[in-house]
């Protein structure tokens, strides 16, 4: 569920979307031709927006009412959003005086697409992709938050391929989503542990990441998340090996930001910090009671499109908490060294054009005040 020419996408109303699961945390690419003249569309809609946005505050303030937001996912509800319909359906956003409405993607790259069009107000996505949006396209995004601290992306194969390490990619096939992410990462893992990039054939599966490692189209995949093919896959009878991307030589990166435009950051920060304060309380919550809280994201899934499993999302939910906070950092927040290094990493493998300032593509809001 990531950027493929992103600002190309905001006019492309008509596309359906045809994203599987797998593969979610890998679709940065080539984007700097999609900006086009979609740029200038992109800046009108976002002008539009921050009128309307002042009119409907003032609105607000005037009559008591609550501010309205539209929140764009990632992807599907799934347990990693547990925390936000937590939010929701406990009244924490209509106590910050917010009225909070969630989206899912119509296409892929929606969250960051229409963010940055002023069509929503918060986005879910990803660091790599923001800041690939802001040095190839100087797109008007920034991250306000991280909503998980650390890759949850990884190198899947079944357990008879005997992979552990990126050592053990010599000479193996790896299914990926054809992206130039996931062929960064791949190359600087191997050559963090001196394997030979010339030994490992890379093969553009589309979105089957796992259906073609599961029938021996290929030895392994990238873009998998540990916290939800892994549980899938255990659940359907299957023995898995896996590490994670940011073991080998690969700088650590929030798999999942909560973003905003440039625009309300300047204009309107206190509710975009009382999203956050809002958010941070589902997520105690959460914490505490975990499953009791995974019951209401059950109650609000698609199954239409995305069912879930009640087993597979207890695994995720278990994964994703000691990832989402650590001793080390608290839920939500984010570092000016995370990012820089990653501006870097991105900048060493031509996955951007030039090199951004951090304060272009993240900003730290006072909402705990």
């Amino acid at each position: 569920m990531k950027l493929n020419k992103v600002l190309a996408v905001v006019m492309a109303g008509a596309m359906t979307l045809s994203l599987a699961a797998c593969g979610s945390s890998n679709s940065t690419a080539d984007t700097t031709a999609a900006a086009g003249s979609a740029a200038d569309t992109t800046a009108a809609a976002a002008d539009a927006s921050e009128d309307t946005a002042d009119t409907t505050a003032a609105a607000t303030e005037k009559s008591g009412e609550l501010r309205e937001m539209n929140v764009v996912l990632d992807w599907y509800p799934n347990a990693l959003h547990t925390f936000i319909y937590t939010a929701i359906e406990r009244g924490y956003y209509e106590e910050e005086g917010l009225d909070v409405h969630i989206q899912f993607p119509a296409n892929d790259n929606d969250a960051l697409a229409l963010v940055a069009a002023g069509r929503a107000q918060i986005g879910l996505y990803y660091e790599h992709d923001i800041i690939q949006a802001v040095a190839n396209q100087n797109v008007g995004i920034k991250s306000i938050g991280a909503v998980v601290q650390a890759p949850l992306n990884i190198i899947l194969s079944l357990k008879d391929k005997n992979i552990l390490s990126p050592k053990d990619l010599e000479g193996k096939t790896i299914g990926y989503s054809g992206t130039a992410l996931s062929e960064s990462l791949v190359y600087t893992m191997m050559q963090a542990v001196g394997a030979s990039i010339d030994d490992v054939e890379m093969v553009n599966v589309g979105f089957e990441l796992m259906s073609s490692m599961t029938t021996g189209n290929v030895d392994a995949t990238i873009g998998c998340l540990v916290n939800h093919e892994v549980p899938e896959l255990e659940h359907e009878g299957f023995e898995v090996n896996y590490f994670s991307v940011s073991d080998y030589g690969i700088p650590n990166y929030y798999e999942g930001v909560f973003l905003a435009n440039n625009d309300m950051i300047e204009n309107e920060p206190e509710v975009l910090e009382a999203f956050l304060r809002a958010s941070a309380k589902g997520f105690e919550d959460f914490k505490a009671d975990p499953y009791g809280c995974l019951d209401i994201l059950l109650n609000n899934q698609n199954e239409e499109n995305f069912p879930l499993t009640p087993e597979v999302e207890q695994q995720s939910c278990d994964t994703l908490l000691p990832l989402m906070e650590t001793a080390d950092a608290e839920f939500l927040s984010q570092t000016e060294e995370n990012w820089q290094a990653n501006i870097d990493w991105m900048l060493e493998n031509g996955l951007i054009d030039h090199a951004v300032d951090v304060s272009d593509v993240m900003i730290n809001l006072d909402w705990k005040k």
